[in-house]
């Protein structure tokens, strides 16, 4: 009988030792997607994040098909958003018993929906790139930071759009921010991924030698000084405190609590106090709650808003729930001396599936709705962005939680000179996600040149003049109020004018440049 050869098993070997080799690969892709992500709130790491970003370029531009080159860029941004965005499972934790089981299949999914935008890139990047040269790595991983670019901004808009913890995020709390003025924050992820794209788009030795990085790098840090010594520039710009003083009022309301008809009882007793307390100064001109501030519907108030306003002692803007037949909405109204409501805006960009499911209507015959709203099925839109003209106060653009994260909003209304965000933050625990929309609303103020005025559940409560400084601050778990000045506006910003077209423009021309030139060479 013939011994098998040797050989025969050699086939089985080398699949085995491919699926671990890929294994590995996707394994560092996925480390240094979750590094790349430590520039944003609450860590702060940006550098890291950029040196990841380039290691991420690096990889991507050396990988042999636009196959790889999707894998290896699906797992970094899958990576990415499984750290950026892990706060996604505290929703789900609220009531445990109920929806606790799915809170790890919210972060997989949602990790693995941002992995296909760095995917897409990707594949991009290898399809238009493909060639022997033996510079083409560096010109698909220049393709993909400039199709990155391009995701970014799309990532605001598609399926309603979720802005959360774009690239540009990690410059918010550095000078560098202030590029947001003039380039908003489609703008800054083009300077994150410019940063970490010079070390590659100047690399003048062979791919494997880590020294052809260095005359980029050093292109890197001079680019980096430049919009940071700008930033501090503009840092020193004089803000003006108009004679209006504003109270946030923040009730401490845990989100388990919130709809318990005895909580509710105490957290509405805070909100009376905490407006009724003295101050050193000036009455304030208005009193601000937050979010849902109150468990009852705007329809079933009763003399609920007189006594508030007694309390207050001025006009009151107060997120509340209110009813239109069988319609439910998200609302911030301002109730006037005497408990009348002068103004209603209604929330109109919702929390898909936390406050309405697509195609609702059909959906509420079988059942299901949005579990954080609390009444009906889920909530009904409200037309669009507006002004609101205070009694005694400038005009203001109100947003209402979620709607801080779409930089758009701020440009669908003119003649605003101040933004007012009502939140209820508890939603998102009180590990990074609170951080992260914290910093979000301090990038609205630096776009847009307004101050912004931000009243949370929970916290965090804070005043934020128009360069993004937070200027008075309430933490999370405190009952407690700021009695803070209203600053004036700065003149209207660049980016208010134009948008992300000149981002968007100036990374198609990096984009088919990169091309052109690869096929003349």
């Amino acid at each position: 009988m013939t011994a098998p050869s040797p050989l025969a098993n050699q086939p089985r070997l080398r699949t085995r030792a491919g699926f671990w080799q890929a294994a590995r690969s996707s394994l560092c892709d996925l480390g240094l997607g979750a590094a790349s992500a430590l520039g944003q709130a609450p860590w702060g790491f940006w550098p890291v994040s950029l040196a990841a970003l380039c290691l991420i370029l690096w990889r991507v531009g050396s990988a042999q098909g636009s196959a790889r080159s999707a894998l290896r860029a699906f797992a970094a941004g899958t990576g990415y958003f499984a750290l950026a965005m892990n706060w996604i499972v505290e929703p789900f934790l609220v009531e445990p018993d109920v929806y606790g089981w799915m809170a790890p299949f919210a972060l997989i999914f949602l990790a693995l929906g941002g992995g296909v935008f760095w995917a897409v890139p990707g594949f991009v990047a290898g399809r238009l790139t493909r060639g022997r040269s033996a510079d083409e790595w560096r010109s698909r991983a220049i393709v993909f930071a400039a199709v990155m670019v391009m995701s970014d901004w799309l990532r605001g808009w598609i399926f309603t759009g979720l802005p959360w913890a774009l690239l540009g995020h990690i410059w918010i709390d550095t000078p560098a921010a202030q590029a947001a003025a003039f380039i908003g924050p489609v703008g800054l992820s083009a300077l994150s991924l410019t940063v970490a794209a010079l070390p590659i788009a100047f690399w003048r030795k062979a791919r494997r030698d880590p020294t052809g990085a260095l005359p980029g790098a050093v292109l890197s840090v001079l680019l980096v000084a430049v919009v940071w010594t700008a930033g501090l520039n503009r840092l020193d710009t004089p803000i003006q405190n108009r004679d209006v003083t504003l109270r946030l009022v923040q009730p401490d309301a845990d989100q388990a609590l919130k709809w318990d008809p005895e909580w509710a009882q105490i957290f509405w007793q805070r909100l009376l106090e905490e407006s009724a307390a003295p101050t050193s100064g000036p009455r304030p001109a208005a009193v601000i709650w937050p979010e849902t501030a109150v468990s009852f519907l705007l329809n079933n108030a009763g003399n609920a808003l007189p006594i508030l306003s007694d309390a207050a002692g001025a006009p009151v803007l107060m997120g509340i729930q209110r009813a239109e037949e069988t319609r439910y909405y998200n609302s911030l109204i301002e109730v006037a001396p005497g408990g009348k409501v002068a103004q209603i805006y209604d929330k109109f960009h919702l929390v898909p599936f936390g406050e309405y499911i697509p195609w609702g209507d059909l959906m509420a015959r079988f059942g299901i709705g949005a579990f954080a709203a609390r009444q009906g099925f889920g909530y009904t839109p409200g037309p669009g962005p507006q002004l609101l003209s205070p009694d005694g106060l400038p005009p203001v653009q109100p947003l209402i939680c979620y709607e801080a994260i779409f930089p758009q909003h701020l440009r669908a209304v003119e003649g605003a000179e101040w933004l007012l965000q009502v939140t209820n933050d508890a939603w998102f625990g009180t590990r990074s996600g609170p951080y992260q929309h914290l910093a979000q609303a301090r990038l609205r103020a630096i776009e847009s040149g307004l101050p912004l005025m931000r009243a949370a559940n929970t916290g965090i409560t804070a005043a934020i003049d128009p360069l993004g400084r937070v200027t008075a601050s309430l933490p999370l778990g405190v009952v407690g109020h700021i009695d803070a000045k209203l600053p004036a506006p700065l003149p209207v910003t660049l980016w208010t004018r134009l948008g992300p077209s000149p981002t968007l423009l100036a990374a198609l021309l990096v984009l088919f440049g990169t091309i052109l030139r690869r096929r003349h060479d």
